[in-house]
C-alpha cells in the first residue's frame, strides 16, 4: 500500500513514518524542506520514501500528495504553547486538516487517518474520555486549534468518509528531530528549571506505541477512533519516575494548577516580546489543570504500552547521546540501568 504522509519530519510523523515502512508500505511525504528528511528518518534507519514538496496549506502540493496514493496519514501539526506560534498554529491545525481531508476524500483514497489528540477531548465537562466523548472546549489556544481540526474531521466521518481519528497522549521518546514540547520539558527538568510544577497531570505514552497505533490502522482499521496507549500520570509520579530513571533527587515544590493560571497568561504575555523560552507556559498549566483521563476501555487496536519508565529513560539516554543533556544531568539512566517497575 502507498500511504501519503504529511507531517513526516516531525516526532509522531517520522516514527510512523519508520512504522509504516517497517510493515512493508511505501511511503510518500509532504516536506517543505527536502534537507530535513535525512534528519528525521535518518535515525530511524528508514531512507526510501518519495518526497512531494509544499504545505499543507499548498492545495496544489496537497493535491500531488494524494493523487495515486491508496491512504492518507495526517499528522502535520503545530504543536507549542508559546504564544508566539498561535497564528501558525491556527492556520495549520486547523486550515491545514480542512485542505488535506478534503484534497484525500475528492481523490477517493481509502483510509485517512487524521492524527488528533487526547487535549482535542479535554473540557466537555467528561471526568474520563472514550471514542464516544464529544469535541472538547478547551480555553487554551493549541488545545483549541486541535478541537477545531476534531470537529472537521468528525464532520467527514458523520458524512461516511473513510476517516479515521487516533488520539495520542503527551508523547516521550527517543529521535525527536525538532526537540518539541514534551521533550524540551523532560529536558528543563533535569536541568533543574523547573523547580515549582502544577498540580493535576497529564496521559503519557510513548511515540512508537503510537506509530505502532498508526501503522496498525491501514491493515485492520475496525472502529473510527482509537487512543493512542498511555498512562494517566500526576505531576507528582511525573517527577518520581524521572527521579526513580536518573536516580536524582530533583526538588519540586508543587502549586495548584488553577492558582498557577494567571502566572501562566502573564508568562504569555511577556512572551511575546522576551526573544527566549519561558518554560512556564499557560497551556502547559492549563492542561495539567484540565486533563481527563482516558478510559481503560478507550480502544488502541491491540497496541498496548510500554512501561512509563522504560520510556522516560529511552528518552533521557537519547537526549544525553545527541549532546542535548549532560551527563550530570542524565543521571543513573546514561549507565543503562534497568528502570523498576512503572507507577
Amino acid at each position: 500500500m502507498l500511504v501519503s504522509v504529511t507531517g513526516g519530519t516531525g516526532f509522531v510523523g517520522s516514527h510512523s513514518v519508520a512504522a509504516l515502512r517497517h510493515a512493508g508500505h511505501r511511503v510518500r511525504l509532504l516536506v517543505r524542506d527536502e534537507s530535513t528528511v535525512e534528519r528525521a528518518l535518518g535515525p530511524l534507519g528508514v531512507v526510501d520514501v518519495d518526497l512531494v514538496v509544499g504545505d499543507v496549506l499548498d492545495r496544489a502540493a496537497v493535491e500531488r500528495l494524494v493523487r495515486g496514493t491508496d491512504a492518507v496519514l495526517h499528522a502535520a501539526s503545530v504543536y507549542s504553547f508559546d504564544s508566539r506560534s498561535r497564528a501558525a498554529t491556527r492556520r495549520t491545525n486547523v486550515a491545514g486538516t480542512t485542505i488535506v481531508l478534503d484534497a484525500a476524500r475528492r481523490a477517493g483514497v481509502g483510509p485517512t487517518v487524521h492524527v488528533s489528540t487526547v487535549g482535542a477531548l479535554f473540557g466537555a465537562g467528561s471526568r474520563v474520555i472514550d471514542e464516544t466523548s464529544p469535541v472538547g472546549r478547551p480555553r487554551e489556544a493549541y488545545l483549541a486549534s486541535k478541537a477545531s481540526a476534531e470537529a472537521v474531521a468528525r464532520g467527514h466521518q458523520d458524512d461516511g468518509a473513510p476517516v479515521v481519528i487516533s488520539y495520542p497522549p503527551a508523547l516521550l521518546g527517543p529521535h525527536d528531530p525538532k526537540l518539541g514540547d514534551q521533550a524540551t520539558r523532560l529536558r528543563n527538568a533535569l536541568r533543574g528549571l523547573m523547580p515549582i510544577w502544577p498540580t493535576g497531570g497529564m496521559p503519557i505514552g510513548d511515540v512508537r506505541d503510537t506509530a505502532a497505533l498508526h501503522a496498525s490502522l491501514f491493515d485492520r482499521p475496525g472502529a473510527n477512533r482509537h487512543f493512542g496507549p498511555g498512562t494517566y500520570l500526576t505531576t507528582r509520579q511525573y517527577v518520581r519516575v524521572l527521579r526513580e530513571v536518573t536516580g536524582r533527587a530533583l526538588p519540586t515544590a508543587y502549586l495548584p494548577a488553577r492558582a498557577m493560571l494567571p502566572l501562566g497568561l502573564l508568562t504569555d504575555l511577556v512572551q511575546r516580546v522576551w526573544p527566549w523560552h519561558i518554560p512556564a507556559e499557560y497551556g502547559a498549566v492549563y492542561t495539567c489543570a484540565c486533563a481527563t483521563r482516558v478510559a481503560d476501555s478507550a480502544g488502541t487496536n491491540g497496541i498496548a504500552a510500554r512501561p512509563v519508565a522504560r520510556t522516560f529513560a529511552d528518552t533521557v539516554r537519547w537526549l544525553h547521546r545527541d549532546g542535548l543533556l549532560s551527563a550530570r544531568a542524565a543521571g543513573a539512566a546514561v549507565t543503562e540501568l534497568e528502570p523498576t517497575q512503572p507507577i
